[in-house]
């Protein structure tokens, strides 16, 4: 497995000549990098205004790794060749690095590059790339890696004091400012003596194996230009002082993870993006393993999309029966500033609300409180001045009882949970529980296994009045804001709750009593299953020319094709299924249009490119229709991917449990009149507080536009 690391931008506060005199001190000789114990030159070229130097060097470093392991391989070093490229001119330092030794069991590549801040030319940008590729060491495989991420992480730090080290002495010695590279200057730059590109590779050292961070590496000090405060940063690039400010301390590892998965965000999801707090909240539910986030963020997502949860907060409101009896609500913060949100449990009464409004109006209601903590959370990042991601929930359970274990209610309440722990993880900070009754530990042995072991340890429980003496909740939150129900001096404006009368109880007809909680009665988006052989297609009928056909889809399982086609014969429906056809049944199950004695570019011709879309990926289109008849929306397995020769694992895998030649799409389309394509719901120019358009988005957007002023 090929290990990567990809560092966030970070910022030097000096101009690009002075960090690269401070780069050039550390030369020939430096105690700060002990690992270095010397180079050789193999190449070097200097252009003829001294604008461009070139050097290649072989490097030999010191094996920093345990004594067996140097046994085992039989070598006390290793060499690195190294390439460094300074423009003067055009102000960057580009440096590439690859390991000599032992090249054919473990590849290390690293590339790093200084340049001049895209908004402030007295600033230097400082950025990282590397990959540890381990093929096959003598059996140590596993231990090679663990020791090369360890290196690695912990050179980082002794990176950026090496170059703040220098830094500090050029401007202790009065050396504040260089002039820059001008042509017909002697030497191109006669200011810096001697060579700015010689010494250590910026690079991956160690027993071919242990990743050791560039002695180079930038620090950032100060909040980097171009981000107001709460602002995401353009591009798929983060930088350090960005991250450390709204997102929190995070390792080198961890930053690299966030960058990879919020740059694969940019590049698949042709939409919206989470905000990074948003992804990071996945990859900790996760312990930073990528891919395992990745799957979990793309459900969640698609999920988002399929109910429109991210328009909650503008479209639920909630029914007066939950105003008056749901029993809480936010109350200030704790003393880390996180929100407090207080639930009094014990005052609820689980079954009259189902009866009265029905499962699917409380757990509108919950979701719509998530999503009113996370926007709590943004809020208090800024008033705070620093990252809050996640709140802190008080419920009190004064009153629960055996009523509170009414079967429905207790299937309601499980349901509850598996939504929130899918989609809105790590969003709990503190749980607090007070007063627990007898009654608690039977409730508690009905939810907990549902819930993820980092929450339940966020969980302090306490019964009777134990939470009023010393290590109660005064521990977390001011004397000032602890309810006047629990014995503090607030008054909390939250409902007390109570029973709800059984008039206002509706009809088993009215309510959703079904064990499945439907979260909206009706939904824009539709599934259906894709199968070798069998696509799914479906038809819109166009009478006026240039009206727009827009889709959105998400691939939620194998790779499909999208085509869209034209045809002036009216397709006939042909369910891969025998049953009826119905509308319910169409929108849902496989449907094939277009039939196979049809001939394509005879009965029907294509009019968009055909689209690989890889699982995970959101995609989103639009097409001007040209000509009357009827235009068919076609997804199909993708053929490459099945009818490659070499089957991989997760294939077979597949195959055995029947899913390998089984794609799922959750789609939706609509047709609309060319002047109101801007104002639908499907134009990609919509945005909401939760996420932000992809920088890939914002590119095609504008050219698309035009395209469509040009038809």
């Amino acid at each position: 497995m090929v290990q990567k690391y990809l560092s966030p931008v970070r910022v030097y506060k000096y101009p690009f000549e002075l960090v690269m005199a401070a780069y050039e001190r550390r030369f020939p000789t430096c105690p700060l990098i002990p690992v270095f114990l010397g180079s050789d030159i193999l190449y070097e070229h200097k252009s003829e205004d001294g604008s461009l130097h070139v050097v290649e060097r072989s490097c030999k470093l010191n094996v920093d790794a345990p004594r067996l392991l140097k046994k085992i391989a039989g070598v006390e070093f290793v060499f690195f060749i190294q390439k460094n490229t300074l423009n003067w001119k055009d102000r960057t330092l580009l440096i590439d690095a690859h390991n000599e030794t032992f090249s054919t069991r473990v590849l290390v590549n690293e590339t790093c590059s200084y340049s001049v801040h895209p908004d402030n030319e007295e600033w230097t940008c400082f950025e990282q790339t590397a990959s540890l590729d381990i093929k096959s060491f003598f059996g140590f495989e596993s231990t090679v890696e663990k020791i090369a991420m360890k290196q690695y992480t912990a050179n980082i730090k002794r990176g950026r004091e090496v170059i703040e080290f220098y830094l500090n002495e050029l401007i202790s010695q009065g050396i504040t400012r260089i002039p820059r590279w001008a042509p017909g200057a002697p030497g191109g730059h006669h200011t810096v003596s001697r060579n700015a590109t010689s010494g250590l590779p910026c690079s991956i050292e160690g027993s071919g194996a242990e990743l050791v961070e560039s002695p180079v590496a930038g620090t950032v000090t100060a909040e980097p230009s171009g981000h107001s405060q709460g602002a995401e940063p353009d591009g798929d690039k983060l930088e350090a002082e960005y991250i450390k400010r709204y997102l929190g301390q995070l390792t080198p590892m961890q930053e690299s993870a966030l960058i990879h998965l919020r740059q694969w965000l940019q590049e698949t999801h042709k939409g919206k993006i989470p905000k990074d707090d948003h992804i990071l909240r996945f990859l900790r539910a996760r312990d930073f393993n990528k891919e395992k986030a990745r799957e979990m963020l793309c459900q969640s997502l698609s999920w988002r999309k399929q109910y429109q949860v991210d328009y909650i907060l503008q479209t639920w409101h909630p029914p007066a029966i939950l105003e008056e009896y749901y029993a809480g609500g936010w109350h200030y913060h704790d003393r880390d500033g996180r929100p407090l949100y207080i639930l009094r449990l014990g005052q609820v009464d689980t079954k009259g609300l189902l009866k009265s409004v029905g499962e699917e109006a409380v757990l509108r209601h919950v979701l719509s409180i998530n999503e009113e903590g996370q926007r709590r959370c943004e809020e208090n990042t800024h008033l705070f001045g620093s990252p809050i991601s996640s709140w802190t929930c008080l419920v009190d359970l004064e009153g629960l009882n055996m009523r509170h274990l009414w079967r429905p209610g207790v299937k309601a309440l499980l349901r509850i949970i598996e939504v929130i722990e899918a989609n809105y993880p790590e969003t709990l900070g503190r749980l607090l529980i007070v007063q627990a009754p007898r009654v608690f530990p039977v409730l508690w042995t009905l939810v907990s296994p549902f819930i993820n072991e980092n929450s339940r340890r966020k969980f302090l429980i306490y019964s009777g009045n134990n939470y009023q003496g010393p290590g109660g909740i005064a521990d977390y939150l001011d004397k000032e804001i602890i309810p006047d129900f629990l014995g503090g001096e607030c008054v909390c404006n939250i409902p007390e709750g109570g029973l709800v009368p059984k008039s206002l109880y509706q009809s088993d007809d009215d309510t959703e009593t079904s064990d499945h909680i439907r979260l909206w009665t009706e939904t824009i988006y539709h599934s259906s299953y894709i199968y070798k052989g069998a696509p799914h297609e479906l038809t819109a009928e166009i009478l006026e020319v240039e009206s727009v056909i827009t889709w959105d889809f998400d691939v939620l399982r194998g790779d499909v094709v999208f085509s869209l086609f034209h045809s002036k014969r009216a397709p006939e429906i042909h369910q891969k299924d025998s049953a009826p056809v119905t509308a319910a049944a169409a929108s849902c199950n496989n449907v094939q249009l277009i039939d196979k004695s049809w001939v394509l570019g005879v009965d029907y011709r294509r009019v968009e490119a055909p689209l690989v879309c890889r699982e995970g990926e959101s995609i989103q289109g639009s097409h001007v229709t040209r000509w009357p008849g009827f235009y068919i929306l076609q997804w199909k397995m993708n053929s490459s991917s099945s009818g490659s020769s070499i089957a991989r694992v997760d294939d077979v895998l597949a195959s055995l449990q029947g899913t390998s030649h089984k794609c799922k799409v959750m789609y939706y389309f609509e047709v609309l009149a060319s002047e109101d394509f801007r104002g639908s719901m499907s134009s990609l120019e919509s945005c909401s507080g939760f996420s932000q358009l992809s920088g890939i988005t914002n590119n095609s957007n504008k050219s698309h536009s035009g395209s469509l002023i040009s038809r």
